[in-house]
């Protein structure tokens, strides 16, 4: 009796542990506001300090959005910091492309670099990335080796997603909150 209480007992914690997990891995943005820029940031999912970021600026405004993706690496090379103004060459989803590394800063027992993925009209944009996440169902980036750039020399972690399932409404929130900043100073 004792072992089959034990055996029920431990099939429910791992139930309440994989049940757990899955209520973490729900799709979290953050909207919020600083100086002169609104933004909407979700977590990465295989590394949830990276985040994939919509910056808008009322300077522009509000009818512009910066995409950014920041990524962690526990890689410490002594010339990761000339990595700065140079474009590393990723893979978005498959797709072979480049992105501007806008800066390197200490963080934790590692780095925190920040990419630039551009700016663009924001609603042509954000319905074009939307429908990009809908047709292959994720928005994976990959720092991938190019020429004179070996990527395993500088992250160790070199693959991350992200849930793009609320971006319309997030970003349509940042970009909200962007013009009642630019109403208030007209």
């Amino acid at each position: 009796m004792k072992r089959v209480l034990l055996i029920i007992l431990s099939h429910l914690l791992l139930f309440f542990i994989v049940f757990a997990y899955q209520a973490q891995a729900e799709e979290e943005w953050k909207i919020d506001r600083f100086k002169d820029l609104t933004f909407a940031r979700v977590s990465g999912e295989v590394t949830h300090g990276d985040s994939l970021n919509f910056f808008i600026s009322k300077n522009d405004d509000c009818s512009k959005v910066y995409n950014n993706f920041t990524f962690y690496t526990y890689e410490k090379p002594g010339d990761i910091k000339q990595l700065v103004d140079k474009n590393i060459p990723i893979k978005l989803n498959g797709a072979e492309l480049t992105a501007n590394v806008m800066s390197v800063s200490p963080f934790l027992m590692g780095y925190r670099v920040s990419f630039s993925l551009g700016t663009f009209p924001i609603r042509d944009y954000i319905y074009f990335l939307k429908e990009f996440y809908d047709e292959f169902q994720k928005y994976e980036i990959e720092i991938v080796d190019g020429i004179d750039f070996k990527a395993a020399n500088y992250f160790d972690v070199r693959v991350n997603n992200w849930k793009l399932d609320k971006l319309v409404p997030s970003v349509l929130e940042a970009h909200r909150q962007c013009k009642q900043m630019n109403d208030a100073n007209l």
